[in-house]
């Protein structure tokens, strides 16, 4: 996993609550790295699960409602490192369309080793998306917090329902809805 998401992970932890608590999870995890990431270095995606799970004892939120959280603060982090991934796309159906064609393709280019999640567009209408995730960390929930970040992004409202894809994918079905 990319270095990126690392060091916006600390950075999460950092605003989120403190640069003590960051300090605090990286001590309490036996990580190979030591903790010590570089934006462009690859770590062992397992040490993001254990910094989790250390942050989740101590703040006492599940690992997938924190990994949610701190997807819906990646979205926006990668809406001010990526800004062309954003402004390209007018909606954010068309943006969650683009993942797979258009993001993934340039990020291929930027990490080349980059061990990235497919979003398989299923069907899609001008209220509904249904989009097939897959990706051997299994990580969804922190996809379904990415999702949101962009619907944020986007200045959208939506609800998100996730459903078993019966292959080891999961089916993230998107609704807007309007408040």
């Amino acid at each position: 996993m990319k270095g990126v998401v690392f060091t916006e992970f600390l950075a999460f932890v950092s605003e989120s609550w403190d640069e003590d608590m960051a300090d605090d999870i990286v001590e309490a995890s036996s990580l190979a790295s030591g903790g010590a990431y570089t934006s462009v270095g690859t770590y062992d995606h397992r040490e993001i699960i254990c910094l989790l799970e250390a942050l989740s004892v101590r703040v006492t939120l599940s690992k997938e409602a924190l990994m949610q959280q701190f997807g819906f603060y990646l979205a926006g982090r990668f809406s001010v490192f990526f800004p062309q991934f954003f402004t390209r796309c007018g909606t954010l159906f068309a943006f969650l369309a683009s993942i797979d064609d258009y993001i993934h393709v340039e990020v291929k280019k930027l990490y080349p080793d980059a061990e990235l999640p497919s979003f398989d567009v299923l069907d899609s209408d001008e209220a509904q998306m249904s989009m097939r995730y897959r990706s051997s960390r299994k990580m969804e929930a922190l996809a379904e917090g990415l999702i949101y970040g962009a619907a944020h992004h986007f200045g959208r409202t939506i609800n998100v329902v996730a459903k078993d894809g019966g292959d080891g994918s999961v089916i993230f079905v998107i609704n807007e809805t309007h408040s």
